[in-house]
C-alpha cells in the first residue's frame, strides 16, 4: 500500500498512527503530540496553542515573518464513532482491507494531515527552501469550531506570524475522493437565537407568551431567505437550523 522512497516519511504509516489516536473533539488523544515530535525532529519550532480546553498545534520551519511563507491547515479531531457494533472493524484500528485504510478520520482528515506533514518534513530535510513553512493543526473542527483555527490565527497575529498562502487539506470530492482542488475556502457563521416567554396556563392564554411559535416563524423565514446567488467559484450560501431546544 505504501510506496515511499527509502528514508522518506511514510504518510500511510503516519495516517495509521493518527487514526489509532481516538481524538474525538476536543480530546487530542496523543495525535497532536505525535505530530509535534515528528515536526520538532525535522527542525520545526512547535507551539501548543490551546484555548478553552481545545488543543491546537502551530509549527514553523524557517524565519518568522518571511515574505515567502507557505502554510498548511488541517485538523486531527474526529466525530464520535457511534455504536462500535455498527462498524465492520475497530473505528480506531486503522485496518487495511482491499487496499483501503478503514477508521474514523481516515478521510476527514487524518490522511490529509499525514500527507502534508510527511511532505513538509521530507521537503525541509532534502531541499531546504528559501522561505518558511507553517503548519496550523487544530483540534476543534468537528465541534463548535470556536477555539481551533481562530485561536491559532489570534495567536499568530499576536506573535507576528503570517502565511503568504495556505493549503487546506480537507478532502474535495463531489464524486471521487480527492478528485479536484479548490482555489478558495467557504467561510461559515454559527448563531444562537433565544426567545424568552412568559409561563402560564392554557386556561388563561392572554397571561402567557409561548416562544415556540415565535421561533417557528423565525425558522420559516430563515429557511426561505436567499443569502446570495453564489459566485464563479462558489455555489450559493446555505443555511441550516440544526437544533431547537425548549424548556
Amino acid at each position: 500500500m505504501s510506496q515511499t522512497r527509502p528514508g522518506a516519511t511514510d504518510p500511510v504509516a503516519l495516517t495509521a498512527a493518527l487514526i489509532r489516536c481516538p481524538s474525538v473533539t476536543p480530546d487530542e488523544a496523543g495525535a497532536l503530540a505525535l505530530l509535534a515530535d515528528l515536526l520538532a525532529g525535522a527542525g520545526f519550532a512547535c507551539h501548543r496553542v490551546d484555548r478553552a480546553g481545545t488543543p491546537n498545534l502551530f509549527a514553523r520551519w524557517g524565519a518568522r515573518g518571511h515574505p515567502r511563507t507557505f502554510g498548511f491547515n488541517g485538523h486531527t479531531d474526529v466525530v464520535p464513532p457511534g455504536d462500535p457494533a455498527a462498524w465492520s472493524t475497530d473505528p480506531f484500528g486503522a485496518e487495511v482491507r482491499g487496499g483501503r485504510m478503514l477508521g474514523r478520520g481516515a478521510v476527514d482528515m487524518k490522511s490529509g494531515v499525514a500527507a502534508f506533514v510527511a511532505a513538509a518534513v521530507d521537503f525541509v530535510r532534502e531541499t531546504p527552501p528559501d522561505g518558511a513553512l507553517i503548519l496550523a493543526i487544530t483540534g476543534d473542527e468537528e465541534g463548535g469550531a470556536l477555539h481551533g483555527t481562530t485561536a491559532i490565527l489570534d495567536w499568530m497575529a499576536a506573535e507576528g506570524e503570517a502565511m503568504s498562502v495556505c493549503l487546506v487539506g480537507e478532502p474535495t470530492c463531489p464524486e471521487t475522493f480527492g478528485e479536484m482542488m479548490k482555489i478558495g475556502r467557504r467561510g461559515s457563521m454559527s448563531a444562537f437565537f433565544t426567545a424568552t416567554g412568559v409561563q402560564g396556563h392554557t386556561a388563561y392564554p392572554h397571561r402567557a407568551q409561548n416562544p415556540v411559535p415565535v421561533l417557528a416563524r423565525l425558522i420559516d423565514r430563515l429557511d426561505a431567505a436567499v443569502l446570495d446567488r453564489g459566485t464563479a467559484h462558489f455555489d450559493p450560501s446555505t443555511l441550516a437550523v440544526t437544533t431547537f431546544d425548549t424548556g
